[in-house]
């Protein structure tokens, strides 16, 4: 079973970041449909700001990322920059003492707490007309892995 984790309104992303549209950030998950064919969870060096795996892979943040990313919103420089100064307020199940910009936005748990501290997140909700294309949720999997995806 499943259980609901956070629930993320695309539209609320604009308050405080940039102008995202949920139905270009729809769009922008979409294109990755048959263009990023393999899951690959790997820690690999990339670049900073607006470093990215090889398109044709990577993991269920990916997708987030990139659609934000084409809405203006790095996701990569966002959480680092918040991290830098509040790694306190972090989870700390990978051990590290410090930030990595290489792999922190790539982390569900990380992402759950930036959108949190930026005011974005709301009420989790039983009510499936709650949900509107754009929305980006994320929910457990059980064994203490998490996924994040976006409403279409």
């Amino acid at each position: 079973m499943l259980k609901t984790g956070l629930l993320l309104l695309g539209c609320l992303l604009s308050l405080q970041v940039a102008a995202i549209e949920p139905a270009e950030l729809v769009s922008g998950a979409r294109e990755q449909v048959g263009v990023t064919l393999s899951y690959d969870p790997a820690y690999r060096r990339i670049g900073y700001p607006g470093g990215d795996v090889p398109m044709q892979t990577g993991v269920c943040t990916d997708v987030v990322i990139r659609a934000l990313r084409l809405q203006g919103l790095d996701l990569q420089k966002a959480v680092h920059e918040d991290m830098a100064a509040n790694f306190s307020a972090y989870p700390k199940q990978w051990g590290l003492k410090r930030p990595d910009r290489n792999i922190d936005h790539r982390r569900v748990p990380n992402l759950m707490t930036w959108f949190k501290r930026q005011g974005m997140a709301l009420a989790v909700t039983r009510e499936a007309g709650a949900y509107r294309a754009g929305d980006i949720v994320t929910w457990d999997l059980g064994r203490g892995q998490t996924h994040i995806g976006i409403v279409s």
